[in-house]
């Protein structure tokens, strides 16, 4: 089995294969027979798995094991604890409440690399980074929770899946997993109700 975790540069998208010519997963990583787990958007960055292992991929993948998953979210103007909690309460995304969100401002930009191209720069409006976890996977659901309590979002990154972090991966590298980071994943499916046969 193969578990491989690769730093999505921005504007690549999380498939093998696009018609369209845009920049896919196959352009960094030359492991055939792999696949990831869940989406990152094309215009985010960050942190995605790939496996061979069907059955992992299955439960992680599966909302009822609410894998925790962390976002950086670079967002226009500088939220309120009014808004932040909002997001903690969870925020209706065309009349669907989402799950309560864990969130945060961080006090200094998180340690992110230059991306490709820069997000847009208004001198007259400031920008924050936010910390975002949530165990939902609702379409563009970062993005569309931060709009909804009036903070769009410029830029997302996602550090984390679970215990997975990306450790000094720079965009479009990636590194297998180690055996004690595959055990941790497997146990944290394990641990709520599935069983290895």
């Amino acid at each position: 089995m193969k578990y491989i975790i690769l730093n999505k540069p921005y504007e690549v998208l999380t498939q093998f294969t696009d018609e369209a010519g845009r920049a896919t997963l196959k352009d960094f990583v030359p492991i055939p027979d792999i696949y990831p787990v869940g989406r990152l958007d094309y215009d985010s960055e960050g942190l995605v798995l790939l496996t061979d292992d069907k059955a992992l991929q299955h439960r992680l993948s599966d909302p009822k094991f609410k894998i925790e998953k962390t976002y950086w979210v670079q967002v226009d103007g500088e939220p309120t604890e009014e808004a932040l909690e909002e997001l903690r309460r969870g925020v209706y995304i065309k009349n669907v409440r989402t799950a309560p969100a864990k969130a945060r401002v961080l006090a200094q930009e998180p340690p992110v690399w230059e991306r490709s191209k820069p997000i847009r720069f208004r001198k007259n409006i400031p920008t924050s980074w936010l910390e975002i976890k949530i165990s939902q996977g609702m379409n563009r659901q970062v993005r569309r929770m931060t709009a909804a309590v009036g903070f769009p979002t410029l830029r997302l990154i996602r550090p984390a899946i679970g215990p997975l972090t990306l450790q000094g991966l720079q965009p479009g590298e990636y590194r297998e997993l180690t055996q004690a980071e595959i055990s941790s994943l497997k146990g944290l499916t394990a641990a709520k109700g599935f069983r290895k046969r």
